[in-house]
């Protein structure tokens, strides 16, 4: 049993300028894929069987799924509820067995998100599981690239970061700097003076939502300011899509569908293997 308990790996991170990888999971495949990308590289990872997933697979069924395989594993994974807005979704996943939550308050009035977060982290602290929370808005879809723009106005605010995270007590906070969820035409530019200014305003740990893409200078600007959590979906959604696309003129004339998803599978994992070393270098 190597499930990954507690803000050590989060904490570590972040004293290295490198990051935890959370990986968004749909299904047994992408499970698979990203548990084996974890024993392959000897990394920690977060598997994020979370709201969006569970709208397909089922929560119980995903839930399962990532936690079985976490425990199985002789990597250290954790298993980590991504973008949940639901406190009874929270306590499920958490009587469960998952090792950390998000509670994503983003779309509500400042005091609001304080007061749901704060619900979240009291219940949290109950399983011994950490809680990640977001201040400011990402545009774009988490589940599908929509090619987004970022909102100069959605952007989190230093003052209001050191704030949030004094009333909540939250573990780690994802903040919005010009990042958005899913790929884009033209290539991401963080806001890398805000991103110091909330790294030197709040004691935690920061996180980054909607990497896929990012240049390599603006990911290794964003280590260097305090993210220590990186999320990473849409690539590997690329990743299967495409496997699914190139093998699939082989796969059709035996119907051969477990071809199919082992190429997918393999596909997902190589994608997470890359990101990994992307996130593992020391800068």
């Amino acid at each position: 049993m190597m499930l990954l308990h507690g803000t050590d790996a989060l904490k570590a991170a972040a004293a290295t300028g490198q990051a935890l990888p959370g990986f968004v999971a749909y299904n047994l495949e992408t499970v698979q894929a990203i548990t084996a990308a974890a024993e392959i590289a000897g990394r920690p990872v977060l598997i994020q069987a979370g709201a969006g997933p569970f709208r397909y697979a089922g929560q119980q069924a995903l839930m399962r799924l990532a936690l079985d395989a976490a425990d199985r594993s002789t990597a250290r994974l954790g298993v980590h509820l991504d973008h949940s807005r639901d406190l009874d979704e929270i306590t499920v996943c958490l009587e469960a067995g998952y090792t950390s939550v998000m509670i994503d308050g983003s779309h509500l009035p400042f005091a609001e998100n304080i007061a749901l977060t704060s619900q979240a982290v009291r219940r949290a602290r109950d399983h011994g599981a950490w809680v990640e929370a977001e201040l400011g808005a990402l545009a774009g879809d988490e589940d599908v690239s929509t090619d987004a723009v970022a909102s100069a106005t959605a952007m989190t605010d230093a003052r209001q970061a050191a704030e949030f995270v004094a009333e909540t007590g939250v573990d780690a906070l994802a903040v919005a700097v010009g990042n958005v969820h899913g790929f884009t035409r033209e290539p991401v530019r963080l806001d890398l003076d805000r991103l110091a200014a909330i790294h030197a305003a709040v004691p935690v740990p920061l996180v980054l939502h909607g990497a896929s893409g990012l240049p390599t200078e603006q990911l290794r600007g964003a280590l260097a300011r305090g993210v220590a959590k990186v999320n990473v979906n849409a690539e590997l959604r690329r990743a299967y899509l495409e496997a699914v696309r190139d093998h699939l003129p082989d796969a059709l004339p035996g119907s051969d569908v477990v071809g199919l998803w082992s190429a997918a599978r393999e596909a997902v994992t190589a994608a997470a293997l890359t990101v990994i070393d992307r996130l593992s270098t020391n800068l």
